[in-house]
């Protein structure tokens, strides 16, 4: 069983939306797909150091060995997880990861996101419900982590931006967002706030509603592809 492996990179490639990299460790040449961020970032030339660490997922099969590298433990669990729902392939599994990150998965659990889940290529209606069943139970911790998270970012200290921020929260709802949509980008627009917010003299009502209906926009177009 191979758990991880460090190597210098040889050659990598696309093959469909497949993405694989050929790693050499110790005069052997490993075979092994990757997420299609790290392919990137390699493709990219964004990691300068070609000797890289993944942690591998070995599939073994009767016609073939299948290797799958993450660069963090977390990313090779939680595929461990998912691939072990009924029905979920390890292609479904990298399409979830290629998609979204644990945290978004997580939240969208958390929510009972069925559209963000059915966006992944593979997955219907009773897949995503399915999914959304069992890693609830799987990951009970992490989602009382983001909403242990989620409701730090909501104390907010300033009184004249929580009154914006209740006030955007209802004016979104008058304009027909669905309230579990509106609840996952809030956190996003206040961290905006957090960063730049005053200092740059242009907070006011009208550019917080702006940003959030570009955000809720925009996952709504991203759904519909």
């Amino acid at each position: 069983m191979i758990s991880w492996i460090n190597g210098d990179l040889v050659d990598l490639w696309q093959s469909n939306q497949k993405f694989f990299v050929l790693i050499n460790c110790q005069g052997l040449g490993y075979e092994i797909q990757i997420l299609e961020s790290l392919f990137i970032k390699l493709k990219t030339n964004q990691i300068s150091n070609k000797n890289i660490t993944l942690w591998i997922k070995h599939i073994k099969k009767e016609d073939s060995d299948l290797l799958f590298g993450f660069t963090s433990k977390e990313q090779k669990n939680f595929f461990i997880e998912i691939l072990s729902i009924r029905g979920v392939g390890s292609q479904i599994g990298i399409g979830i990861l290629n998609k979204f990150s644990i945290s978004e998965v997580v939240n969208a659990i958390k929510t009972q996101n069925k559209k963000l889940i059915c966006s992944i290529p593979g997955i219907g209606q009773k897949m995503s419900d399915r999914l959304i069943l069992e890693l609830k139970s799987k990951f009970k911790s992490e989602i009382k982590l983001s909403e242990e998270k989620s409701k730090a970012e909501f104390e907010i200290k300033d009184l004249e931006i929580k009154k914006m921020i209740e006030d955007l929260e209802l004016t979104l709802q008058s304009l027909s967002y669905k309230n579990k949509e509106i609840k996952t980008i809030l956190p996003i627009i206040i961290k905006e706030i957090d960063l730049h917010g005053k200092k740059e003299n242009n907070l006011s009502f009208e550019n917080l509603l702006k940003s959030a209906m570009h955000y809720l926009d925009k996952d709504s177009s991203n759904l519909a592809i």
